[in-house]
């Protein structure tokens, strides 16, 4: 199937659902009985399904995850592919995120990155130093598009001001239970100045699709779809709003692309973000994410 994307003003695309590779290989260390095969089968998986937008980090699996990734990937048009990929927080000094990104490359067996994120901000390494690190990547041609993850307004519009082009996406902690994007701002600074918001864990580890209250119930009923794909869908409908989602078997697959190519209505997209139970104002978020 066709992904459908969405377009920022600057002309950056994304489709709305991307693959995410978290615990593929192994969660910060690599998992030394991961099925590598398998791992491999299921990206390309994907890819075969109509996934082109593929996430990782250097932090995942301790770079065997893109490794993995970069095997999956081999044989498939480089073109039709994005490949986002992020600098850990310990490497945001200048020569580190360059040695970074080189070996992210490297493992993922390609020549540039469509989107390299700081992973998570570090207050004990000036931000205009990384950005500055960012900024000459991209001049080299190393990546194309400059993004943050777990950034607030604050860090955003810090590290924006030392470039002089827009970032295109901030990945955060994002979904019916955890508002945090919408409470601090976030969400609206993003819609105001041409940011993706890319929400992570979409479906909270499985928790929104294996034990939905009765809002996600009704609305599964009206419109013929499973709960896993209305609590995606809600996300998408949104504007500025992507998501990305670790898909490792092909029954989670086909399911998560059935949240696709078709939009709640605004009343119901309203009635979930008020009505849905036991909200968390501020993210739960780990690290390594």
């Amino acid at each position: 199937m066709k992904i459908p994307r969405k377009e920022l003003l600057n002309g950056f695309t994304l489709p709305v659902l991307s693959m995410g590779t978290w615990m593929i290989g192994g969660g910060a260390t690599r998992d030394p009985e991961c099925d590598e095969d398998l791992a491999v089968e299921s990206i390309r998986s994907g890819i075969h399904a109509g996934i082109t937008c593929i996430d990782t980090a250097e932090m995942y699996a301790d770079g065997f995850t893109e490794q993995l990734i970069g095997r999956a990937i081999k044989n498939f048009s480089r073109h039709e592919l994005q490949l986002i990929s992020k600098v850990s927080p310990k490497n945001l000094r200048y020569s580190d995120v360059f040695q970074s990104v080189e070996l992210s490359l490297e493992r993922l067996q390609i020549d540039y990155l469509d989107v390299y994120l700081i992973h998570k901000p570090n207050p004990n390494i000036p931000i205009k130093e990384t950005m500055r690190a960012m900024r000459d990547l991209r001049e080299q041609g190393l990546i194309r598009e400059i993004g943050v993850s777990n950034f607030s307004v604050a860090t955003l519009l810090e590290a924006q001001q030392h470039l002089g082009f827009p970032i295109v996406l901030d990945q955060v902690h994002y979904n019916l239970v955890f508002r945090e994007p919408e409470i601090s701002g976030l969400l609206d600074y993003c819609r105001e100045n041409d940011i993706f918001v890319m929400a992570w864990r979409p479906l909270e580890k499985g928790v929104l699709a294996a034990d939905s209250p009765d809002i996600i119930k009704i609305f599964s009923d009206k419109y013929n779809r499973t709960p896993a794909q209305i609590v995606i869908n809600w996300l998408i409908s949104q504007d500025n709003v992507v998501t990305l989602s670790t898909m490792r078997s092909e029954r989670n697959l086909r399911e998560n692309l059935g949240a696709v190519g078709w939009s709640l209505e605004a009343a119901d997209i309203e009635e979930l973000r008020v009505a849905f139970p036991n909200q968390e104002k501020v993210s739960n978020r780990e690290p390594l994410l």
